[in-house]
């Protein structure tokens, strides 16, 4: 076991040892309000990133025949040692996202419950007997681990997804190859830490960074190699259709968990308070920068003015500020690109006839909770994904459009419906295209052991409980023959 002891200057784990690129070349990574180096990290290159595969090939076989007991301690372990960092992971999530220390602090907490279902998995991944036409065979569907699974997390929940790109693969018995964001070296390095820490065998986690610039190339060459039997990817539609595209060239599958434009509809029976709650949790956690992000507020006309008066006060007592210096809810965006796109969404809302109910532009990446209210299908807002404090309102007839309205998008991942009326928000949820719908809770919500991915351009696949563990395993059809059988020669 080896410790990294600097969290702003993470190295590689590769073989079980910490180690720097191969030609040492190193990137940065700066804070998105003052600009200030908040990690520096080891800028692997392409034959880094097969070592790393090798590594993880190398030690599959002993991995994959581990007892499912030792695998669950291990990952238990590793579950504690996660809780452990949350001061560390806290402050490099500051450093280099700008993320809230709360919202930190729910990354590790539910990062840990993650690899804490994992374990409880390892002794369910079961196959089934079949019954034969052949007598005397013993015919059974078994679930055997894959190989090596490369997962690739983004910055935007990067303990919770760091951690899901690791632990179900290994539970099941693979071993995995991990690329950190370019945006948050060092906050994945303490994932690979707490895994190192906890004693996995070397090479079954394998951790490597890149600098932005090389990313293509680094992505290109793991997904080419034999050993990679899955693909694992949170990201943007954009770059997600690019590794999908890769994956087919070399029939790997994947799971791919992509972008969201998630509506969240309030019927006119809706507890008004509980949905006000409900969506300015979903829309401004993390600044908005959430793949399940409440994007589209759709609200019945009979009580979008109450509604929407109720929202807009709760979104203006939202505490805004660099979140390095006290508690806030609303840290800094992850760059001034964010800033640009959301001006411009605002800017275009409003020449259009959308009514600014709070916040409005920003000049920084401190960006305040913002609400365009009578949003319509010709603005920009309507259907592109902010991934951002911005967020509009559309005001809809009655239950159908609502629904249409819901479904008027590319995307798929998430989706809420509010309503007093249990039944009719059932019916109302069942005809959402979306991946996952949450009645009277909102748009962001993760569980472990949950079925979770998206439909459209939200990507395929389900991570997960028991739907990922057919994702990360093969299913291989075996049989006995038990007696002896007959041949037609």
């Amino acid at each position: 076991m080896s410790i990294q002891q600097d969290p702003q200057a993470p190295t590689m784990l590769i073989a079980g040892q910490r180690v720097s690129a191969s030609n040492g070349a190193t990137f940065e990574r700066r804070n998105p309000l003052d600009g200030r180096v908040a990690s520096r990290a080891p800028a692997a290159t392409v034959e880094d990133a097969r070592a790393a595969v090798r590594a993880a090939w190398d030690v599959f076989p002993a991995w994959s025949n581990t007892g499912p007991g030792e695998r669950r301690a291990l990952l238990m372990k590793a579950a504690d040692q996660l809780e452990a960092k949350v001061e560390q992971f806290q402050a490099a999530m500051a450093a280099e996202t700008g993320a809230s220390g709360l919202w930190a602090g729910f990354n590790v907490h539910l990062a840990a419950q993650g690899l804490r279902e994992a374990a409880a998995m390892t002794t369910q991944i079961a196959g089934e007997i079949i019954p034969s036409d052949v007598p005397g065979s013993l015919a059974m569907g078994v679930r055997q681990a894959a190989g090596v699974v490369l997962g690739i997390a983004p910055w935007n929940a990067p303990v919770i997804l760091g951690e899901r790109a690791l632990a179900l693969p290994l539970a099941c018995g693979n071993t995995v190859v991990f690329k950190g964001s370019e945006l948050c070296p060092a906050t994945h390095g303490l994932i690979a830490d707490a895994l190192d820490e906890a004693g996995l065998p070397p090479g079954v986690v394998n951790f490597i960074t890149n600098a932005p610039k090389d990313a293509g190339a680094i992505v290109e060459a793991l997904i080419a190699e034999p050993a990679v039997r899955r693909v694992n990817f949170t990201g943007s539609t954009r770059v997600g259709r690019i590794i999908a595209g890769l994956c087919a060239e070399h029939l790997k599958p994947a799971v791919l968990e992509l972008g969201g434009k998630a509506p969240c509809l309030v019927l006119d029976d809706a507890d008004l308070d509980d949905a006000v709650n409900g969506v300015a949790f979903g829309a401004f956690a993390n600044s908005g920068q959430i793949c399940m992000s409440t994007e589209r507020i759709v609200v019945a006309e009979s009580i979008a003015d109450a509604f929407v008066d109720k929202l807009a006060a709760k979104a203006r007592s939202l505490p805004l500020g660099d979140p390095r210096k006290g508690p806030v809810v609303l840290g800094s965006v992850i760059d001034m690109a964010t800033v640009e796109r959301c001006n411009a969404l605002i800017d275009d809302a409003l020449a259009k006839g959308a009514k600014l109910l709070c916040g409005g532009r920003a000049e920084t990446t401190l960006m305040p909770a913002t609400l365009l209210d009578h949003v319509t299908p010709d603005m920009a807002i309507y259907a592109q994904e902010s991934f951002g404090p911005v967020k509009g309102i559309v005001r809809v007839k009655d239950d159908e459009a609502a629904i249409a309205c819901a479904n008027d998008n590319a995307y798929g991942l998430s989706s809420a419906v509010f309503s007093r009326d249990i039944a009719r928000a059932m019916g109302v949820a069942k005809r959402i295209e979306s991946g996952i719908c949450h009645i009277n809770g909102p748009t962001v919500h993760d569980e472990a052991q949950m079925p979770f991915g998206g439909v459209k351009s939200s990507g395929w696949g389900r991570f997960g409980g028991k739907a990922g563990v057919h994702e990360f395993t093969e299913l291989r059809w075996m049989t006995v023959q038990t007696t002896p059988r007959h041949y037609p020669f």
